[in-house]
Order: C-alpha cells, then structure tokens, then sequence
C-alpha cells in the first residue's frame, strides 16, 4: 500500500517521462514527513466532508479539532472575539447619537405638530445627517484640528466652594493622572505611596512595592552609587490610553510598569543614569517617554517590554514632558529650553525662553504648546516662532499681605501683570520659590488651561488661538505647592496634587498645607 501511494507522485513528478533524475526527485518528496503529514490532513478532510454542512460559515464551524465535546465548542464560539467587541461598541456610540437626534426632533416635532405632515423618510435622513456631524465634529476634536471653545464657558465658582480634599497622603504629592473615560485618578507620593482611586467616591486602592529580589527579577538592576536599595521616591507617573498600564519613576533611575488591573509590579526598565522626572505615554498607544536628569528622553513599548530608542539634545535636567497622539514629544529642562522632538523625522526644534529655567509643559495643540517657569512666569509658543509668541508675567506673585498663603480675596491680581499693582518690594517677590509655576495643564482640545504654584490658588486662564493671548479668567484658592494638575476630558472637574513642599526638592516648605488630592467641580454654560 505505500508502494502504491508513492508511486503515484513519482509518475506525476516525471512529467512524460523526464528520465531516472525526476523519478529520484519525486521518490524523495514523497518520502518527506512534512508531504506525507500534509497528504494526511487532506484525506482526513476529505473524509470529513459529508459530516460538515456546507452552509455553515467558518465562524460558525470554529474548526474545532481538539476533539472535545459538542457543548465545549458551543462555549468556545460564543466569546465574543475583539473585532466583535470594537463593533458592539461602536453600535452602541451610534445609537446613542441616534437617540439624542430623536430628542432634538421630538422638540421640533412639538412645535410643527399643527401641520400634520407626514415626514418619516425626511426625519431619518436628519437624522442621519446630525449624527454623521456629531462623530465628524468628535473625530475633528479628538485629532485636534478643531478646539473646543470652553473657557467662555466656565462659571466664576462661588465664595462658598472650592478645592474639596478627596484622599490624603502622607508627604507631598507629586504627581496625578487620570484615566480616558475621567472615572479613576492615580496618585503618587514623596514616601512611594500609589494610590488609584475612585473620582466620585474617593475609594482607594494602594499599589504594593514588591521586594528587591522580585524587582530585579523584573530587570531592575543593582542601585548605585551610595543607596543600599532602591528607593520608592516617586517623581512622576503616567496612565496609558486603554487604562492598562500605569507608568511611575523617581529617585531609582527606573521606569517601573504597573498592571492597574491587578495593581502588580510587571517590568522594571534600566538605563537612565539620573532619577526619572517625567513620563508620559503617547495618546491611543503603548509608547512611553520617559524624562530624567540625565539630560536624555528615552523611549519603549509598554506592550511588548522593550527598550525603543533614546533622544538626546537637552544640556541640562529634563524637569517635564508631554506628547500628544502625532510621535512628537515636548520637554522643557534646567537649560533655558524647550524642545519638540519629531521621532520618526530624526529631527527636534529648539525654542529658548527667557527664563532662567522652564518648569512645566503641555501641549495646547499640535502647533502650540504652553510652560510655566521659574521666575513665576506663564509663556505661550507656536510652531512659527523661536521665541514666546506671549509670556504673562508674575501669574503667581506672592504677596505680602498674603504670608499665610490662603488667599481670602482672589481678585488681587486680576491679569497677573505686576504693572497693575503696587511696585513696591515689600508688596509683592515674584522670586520666591512659592511664585514659581508647578504645574499646567489644558483641557484637551480646548483653550481651557490651568497652573499652580506655591502662592495659595490655582488659576484658570482662556488661550486665544488668532491673537496668541492667554487671559486669565478667575482664581481658585488652594494652599500648598500644587506640583501637579490635571483636567477632565469633559472639562467638569479639576484634580490637582498638592504637597507641603515642591516636587523636586525642599527649598520651601508650608506647614498648613495638606498632603493629598483635591478636586474642584466646574460648571460648564
């Protein structure tokens, strides 16, 4: 019976006779386990063909050949596969814009029902249409090409409220993140404490440090220098898109990598040779940039716990770092600059401030970008100019008359230019460490932002895009150094990380400050 099987390829392989050289040659394939495995599967197909209904698609059969039983391969099919996921939600997106457009034609309905016109086929193709410009007008916002016009928009809060504490840590926060859909915030800590809380409820979860010898099995390496072990001093953090990933780094020079869905240690990244100062994930993806006071940025893949690639340019410490959904990542530091790396290009612009060292950074949009320095300045930038298209000058003075540091009447200083106050010394020092601005942020895709320093408030200010201004629109009391901030997609509420002392040292300190969490609440018109 094998004689017989071998035989057939070999007459087919000497193509009419080709003589004893195509004999050999087909009498060698049909020797070969991987074609004689393959002819195998087939004739057990063939076989198998009349027990397969033909009408049946290949999802539905699921090629089931692990031999189980009729019930597991009715379990195996029902999970839903992630195409079917993507789809479900997408469905789900788009009934909701339906049903909004219905409300708005039952309203209109309300006002044209003495006309009795029968319209359903004109209804829906409305209907139609508003969605299509709903998703249009979210897809234009997302990528940043259109700007939400929401600081018109906000309410002057009352006297009453302000910053409610939400949790409590035990040294100075240093840095706060929230999540995509704004329902979970992370926190970190001088003393290494994470925190993932629950924004409405204020519940929290810590996140455990595992020991030394788990770390280094993750790929730390050794401390070194002095330090005996690592440190859990925390400097930054960063959550990623899909809320997987939690990014934090400090004192140790690593990136270490967190599940948040599990709150475990996953990877330990070597390489920087100063601690870690800032870290950021690139939106929609699992690329992570990393900031140190090595002067250097570097790159990796939380997803596949790689190393990618190192940006050089800075001459001094990289103090902050932001990136948006282009591969274009923006980094202030100690050198008097502020520099936008274009990854895939090879390339970087260079823009110089005329402080003596940049603080903070964030992406306004694509084309502007917005910083706070040390000497209590707020500087707005494009694209097009080397230099800030407009700088608002002591935004977070520090008054005299305001030693406490709880600010009772926030209309002091109403634009933030000192040229409107009094001149004297002793009325204001825009020099101190607790005039220096912390922190800023923009709501995303909007010309909402906000700063923070160490003089008692947090202040709301309103980007104009056609006149390069940025004016101010109210303050919010808040005592302590505000090292962090961060906005609500929505552009509801406001989460700033406050401490008794400023994140990167211990140059000040306020000892009525408390160490936590603090959110405020706005109202959109």
């Amino acid at each position: 019976m094998k004689k017989k099987v071998s035989a057939a390829p070999r007459g087919g392989g000497g193509g009419g006779g080709r003589g004893r050289g195509g004999a050999r040659k087909g009498e060698k394939f049909s020797e070969d386990s991987f074609f004689m495995a393959e002819s195998k599967k087939r004739r057990k197909i063939s076989d198998d063909a009349d027990v397969i209904d033909s009408g049946e698609s290949d999802d539905e059969r699921g090629y089931g050949f692990r031999g189980g039983s009729d019930g597991e391969d009715d379990d195996g099919g029902d999970a839903e596969t992630a195409d079917e996921v993507r789809q479900r939600v997408a469905m789900a997106q788009l009934d909701k814009y339906r049903r909004i457009a219905k409300e708005e034609e039952d309203e209109e309905d309300e006002d044209d029902s003495d006309e009795g016109i029968d319209r359903v086929g004109e209804k829906e193709g409305l209907r139609d249409s508003l969605v299509a410009k709903i998703l249009q007008q979210e897809q234009l916002e997302e990528s940043g090409r259109v700007r939400r016009a929401m600081a018109s928009r906000v309410q002057k809060p009352k006297t009453t409220g302000g910053f409610k504490v939400l949790l409590k840590h035990r040294q100075s926060v240093t840095a706060v993140a929230l999540s995509e859909d704004d329902s979970r915030g992370f926190s970190a800590s001088k003393d290494g404490n994470i925190l993932h809380w629950d924004v409405e409820s204020g519940k929290r979860e810590k996140y455990q440090w595992p020991s030394d010898d788990v770390i280094r099995s993750h790929g730390a390496k050794d401390p070194q220098g002095s330090a005996k072990k690592h440190s859990r001093n925390v400097l930054a953090l960063a959550v990623s898109s899909d809320g997987r990933y939690l990014a934090t780094g400090g004192l140790d020079r690593h990136v270490h990598l967190w599940d948040t869905r599990t709150r475990d240690h996953i990877q330990a990244f070597p390489g920087h040779r100063g601690s870690v100062s800032c870290l950021t994930f690139r939106q929609g993806t699992s690329e992570l940039f990393s900031g140190s006071f090595d002067r250097t940025v570097k790159i990796w893949n939380a997803e596949d716990r790689a190393y990618m690639n190192t940006l050089f340019g800075h001459q001094s410490e990289v103090l902050a770092i932001d990136c948006l959904r282009k591969e274009r990542v923006l980094t202030v530091g100690r050198d008097r600059s502020m520099q936008l790396f274009k990854v895939p290009e090879e390339s970087r612009l260079v823009f110089r401030a005329p402080a003596s060292s940049l603080e903070c950074c964030c992406f306004v949009s694509n084309d502007e970008f917005l910083s706070g320095s040390d000497d209590g300045s707020i500087e707005l930038w494009t694209m097009l100019r080397k230099k800030p298209a407009h700088i608002v000058k002591n935004a977070h003075a520090l008054f005299a008359a305001n030693k406490n540091l709880e600010q009772k009447n926030s209309e002091i200083i109403p634009n933030g230019h000192i040229e409107n106050g009094n001149h004297s010394y002793e009325s204001y020092h825009c020099q101190s460490a607790y005039s220096w601005v912390s922190s800023v942020t923009v709501c995303r895709n909007s010309d909402l932002a906000a700063s923070g320093a160490g003089n008692g408030s947090v202040r709301l200010w309103g980007i104009e895009s056609e006149t390069k201004d940025v004016r101010p629109l109210f303050d919010l009391p808040l005592v302590g150094f505000v090292n962090s901030l961060a906005f609500a997609k929505s552009g509801q509420f406001l989460v700033a990380g406050v401490g008794q002392e400023p994140r990167l040292g211990r140059w000040g300190c306020i000892k009525s400050a408390q160490n936590g969490i603090a959110v405020h609440s706005l109202k959109l018109s």
